[in-house]
């Protein structure tokens, strides 16, 4: 069995590397090509360009990046083309995988999947129809996704959300944590400001803003910031730029080994009394931790104008979503503002237990205790080519 797949970001990544792990287990003699990160080269892809060329978000964003972009397009799908795979497998990024696989559905009979829906219940509600052209079948990490592409005319499986499947840190771990790095008994504040540059360019001021009221009011808190390798530089630099009264405790993977780097952050995460993150996946990992947490989001002005016209939501925190609860703080576009981010993050810090029921069926929800997310989407896969 040969399989074309193309990822582009980080949580990409993580998904590919999983069903490409669910595939081999399946299918012992399956090969892979096309684009992806370390993750999925751990799974034996040879990645035809680095996968953080595709890691662009918004509107306005991509503009810069349009015509190399396209490029890649282009070359994506004639190599597909050319390798004549059983199966063409798009994850998220919908800016390049979904140009890349109308081209190969327009010029062949290639099974097309993608995996993760669009989240077509938030915004753009068309663009379900639009996919059906060139997508035969979408593997969905949300309960709530599969009637949505079902009615647009494509198959969808719910595969379960990986997070549910990922290890998480003992007790232990977090005690350990707390000694090495001399954190004691004090409360604990994790940072977590987004893996994109122009997330942390964005974020980093106002997150930089509201530590410094919030140690102001508590100047016992510690905080640590687990940077995420495509911008720990940029982290480093903008932290030293942050005036504190205690200094951050920045963990950058440039210093460890991928999997050293993994545990250590899982240890943070267990270790933390809350968080203040960027919106996005990342919610869910810090339920799965059982960390309480503040959201906050903001995107260039003009992506921010046109997104926020077209939102079919009221909110984009993903455990507010699939708990159906409006539990946790939530910050976006012109709301993502130190002075009213501040009052949210103190009452999180003394009144954590306000999200614990939200996280623990989230959880539930995504699939905790059944099988492994990858191994499904892989049967999924396996069983979408006989159809």
């Amino acid at each position: 069995m040969r399989v074309f797949i193309i990822a582009g970001e980080l949580s990409g990544d993580k998904l590919g590397a999983a069903l490409m792990a669910g595939l081999r287990q399946l299918v012992p003699d399956v090969t892979f090509d096309g684009v992806g990160g370390d993750l999925m080269t751990s799974q034996g892809l040879q990645s035809r360009f680095p996968m953080d060329e595709l890691s662009v978000m918004g509107l306005v964003e991509i503009l810069p990046k349009y015509v190399h972009l396209k490029k890649r397009i282009q070359e994506m799908a004639d190599a597909v083309i050319l390798s004549e795979p059983d199966v063409l497998i798009t994850i998220d990024s919908p800016e390049f995988s979904s140009r890349v696989a109308k081209q190969v559905k327009a010029r062949s009979t290639i099974r097309t999947v993608h995996y993760v829906a669009p989240s077509v219940w938030a915004w753009r509600p068309g663009r379900a129809d639009k996919m059906a052209a060139y997508t035969d079948q979408v593997l969905a990490l949300l309960p709530f996704e599969p009637p949505f592409m079902e009615k647009a005319g494509m198959r969808c499986d719910f595969v379960g959300h990986p997070v549910v499947s990922e290890p998480q840190a003992s007790e232990s771990d977090a005690a350990q944590f707390r000694l090495k790095q001399g954190i004691g008994d004090a409360p604990l504040m994790m940072v977590l400001p987004g893996s994109r540059k122009g997330e942390v360019n964005r974020l980093g001021p106002v997150f930089g803003q509201v530590l410094s009221d919030v140690l102001y009011q508590r100047d016992d808190l510690r905080i640590v910031l687990p940077a995420a390798k495509p911008v720990a530089g940029l982290v480093e630099e903008i932290t030293q730029g942050w005036n504190l009264r205690n200094a951050p405790i920045i963990l950058d993977p440039r210093d460890h080994s991928a999997e050293d780097f993994g545990a250590l952050k899982r240890a943070a995460f267990k270790a933390a009394d809350m968080a203040l993150a960027a919106s996005g996946t990342v919610s869910l990992e810090l339920a799965a931790a059982g960390t309480p947490m503040v959201i906050a989001y903001d995107m260039n002005p003009i992506s921010r104008f046109l997104i926020s016209r077209m939102l079919q939501v009221d909110t984009a925190t993903l455990v507010s979503l699939v708990s159906n609860t409006r539990v946790i703080p939530e910050f976006l576009g012109k709301d993502c503002r130190p002075e009213i981010i501040v009052p949210a993050v103190l009452e999180t810090l003394d009144n954590p237990n306000a999200q614990i029921n939200a996280m623990r069926d989230t959880m539930r929800q995504l699939g905790l205790g059944d099988e492994p997310p990858g191994l499904k989407a892989a049967r999924a896969v396996l069983d979408g080519l006989g159809d």
